[in-house]
């Protein structure tokens, strides 16, 4: 294994350790309390979910902007930092659960809010939340990235690529040959190169994002169902919209088929129209989320069994360690080919509705 990826996997574990033990003082109260034990699923919950503050190390978390549209009060906007971390109320709202509530009375002690919850209904989170500000980084990143490439082929026509070119160039040409060219065919392939490409480096680049374990890194945005399904239904409306008539013949009434056979076959296809976007959806998120919940799994058995006794925490740690860098090295491995499932599987859908029929 090279240096690098030791350092990375360093870097994890150190992240990790630090989590779990914000996690920790945060289950004693307010963090000068008696400890309880460490709970694994909450963590790992923790860490695949969203959330209104991001995290940095120990007690410290970069603040976000919560912009609430209620019903009753209006619009509310306020930095997440108001909750402390939960333990406070702010202005007839509550953080609990990754949620902001609204509550009619201030909480108990033990912070155990739900008999005061109003419902959520009422309020219409519009917030910047940690997979929000992520994608707003990732956006800024490529558009900085795609912009320097455009500019240095414009000062550098005919030339030999370097520096970012050399380095993109040859994933581009990969999209367009063996994904564009080869599912939508030699002639039409070009009017969706435009997003094939920012598909892939959108899901290539926020799947590595998702390993590095500080900031910007670290957001579970691949991982996030609404963003899959985003990205699912932009591929299903494409699909649609440019489909001809030789795909759409083929769906409503196959040429040469029986009637009765049509009304079992029809309801078939239109329902498979709608299982691509939802297969797409389905297969980027549950890989990305799958890929850090067995880390974090592996990881949190160090202070499962060390909680029953230091030798047991001890013994455990090199087994757990050494499962979860050999799995972040794999999602390495995973962030790609994910990237390039979900632009191939798109580029075979849209292949399909502007495929010309075949004359024999």
């Amino acid at each position: 294994m090279s240096l690098k990826a030791l350092i990375r996997a360093g870097f994890l574990m150190m992240a990790m350790l630090l989590s779990g033990g914000a996690l920790r003082a945060s289950e004693g109260g307010d963090g000068h309390g008696d400890e309880e034990k460490f709970n694994a699923g909450k963590l790992i919950l923790d860490h695949i979910g969203d959330e209104h503050g991001w995290h940095l190390w120990g007690h410290t978390t970069l603040p976000l902007p919560v912009i609430l549209f209620d019903t009753e009060r209006g619009l509310k906007i306020f930095s997440s930092s108001r909750f402390d971390h939960g333990h406070a109320t702010y202005d007839g709202y509550a953080y609990v659960d990754h949620a902001v509530v609204a509550v009619d009375a201030p909480p108990d002690p033990n912070w155990n809010l739900w008999e005061a919850y109003v419902s959520k209904k009422r309020i219409w989170d519009l917030s910047i939340t940690k997979n929000v500000m992520s994608l707003f980084i990732s956006l800024g990143l490529l558009l900085w990235v795609f912009m320097s490439v455009a500019k240095a082929y414009t000062r550098r026509a005919g030339q030999a690529p370097t520096g970012f070119q050399n380095l993109l160039e040859p994933i581009i040409l990969f999209v367009r040959d063996d994904v564009a060219k080869s599912a939508i065919g030699e002639h039409k392939y070009e009017k969706y190169m435009p997003y094939l490409l920012t598909a892939f480096f959108f899901i290539f680049l926020n799947n590595l994002m998702g390993l590095v374990p500080f900031f910007p890194g670290g957001a579970n945005l691949t991982g996030n169902i609404a963003v899959t399904l985003v990205l699912a239904m932009i591929t299903f409306v494409i699909t649609t919209v440019n489909g001809n008539k030789h795909y759409w013949q083929h769906i409503v009434a196959m040429p040469g088929v029986p009637g009765w056979v049509l009304a079992i076959l029809t309801p078939v296809e239109i329902l498979g129209m709608f299982l691509k976007p939802f297969v797409l959806m389905i297969r980027l998120f549950a890989n990305i989320t799958a890929g850090h919940i067995i880390a974090l799994s592996f990881f949190s058995l160090i202070f499962v069994f060390g909680e029953t006794s230091a030798g047991a925490g001890y013994g455990v740690a090199v087994g757990s360690l050494a499962f979860t860098v050999f799995m972040t090295m794999l999602e390495l491995l995973v962030a790609f080919i994910q990237a390039y499932v979900f632009t191939f599987l798109s580029a075979m859908y849209i292949g399909s509705a502007v495929e010309e029929p075949h004359h024999h």
